[in-house]
């Protein structure tokens, strides 16, 4: 890649939506499979990339066998989610309500597991959505984490 090329890598970045990373916390088995992988459950964390003091506990249903260690097994739609205050809580930056700040490809192709955020300004709450969707068709399937935004004592 030349450096002219380089030169508009942040702007591409700038377009790219403000998603977080997750890290694994764990896992567990729940299906044996003889080929590949078992199927599992896989737990994961990760802060909110626009509200600084908070995050999130995902876990999610991951298939196995041979496809799924091949990457190309559809994982089931059922995800739980709790987000906690786990400092001061600094929101960055204008919040849209509804913005997703966390998104995972849970097969090949189609569908994708996101987390959406609302900001219920009456009772001071931010609330955390996840849900699974298909291009085709989503899953009703969904769990929501409400963080009631407190003040934080400051040792």
């Amino acid at each position: 890649m030349t450096k002219k090329n380089l030169a508009w890598l942040p702007v591409l970045m700038g377009l790219l939506p403000a998603t977080a990373w997750c890290e694994v916390i764990g896992t567990v088995d729940t299906v044996f499979k003889m080929l590949g992988p078992d199927d599992k459950i896989v737990v994961e964390a990760f802060d909110d990339p626009k509200v600084e003091g908070v995050a999130c506990h995902l876990s999610r249903a991951k298939k196995g066998g041979v496809s799924g260690g091949l990457g190309l097994a559809e994982d089931p739609s059922n995800a739980s989610i709790a987000c906690r205050q786990i400092g001061p809580v600094n929101i960055k930056e204008t919040l849209k309500e509804g913005e997703e700040v966390f998104a995972k490809s849970t097969s090949l192709l189609f569908k994708t597991l996101h987390v959406v955020r609302f900001h219920d300004k009456k009772r001071n709450t931010l609330v955390y959505l996840v849900y699974s969707d298909k291009i085709i068709e989503g899953s009703p399937k969904n769990s929501i984490s409400t963080v009631p935004i407190m003040p934080w004592r400051k040792d």
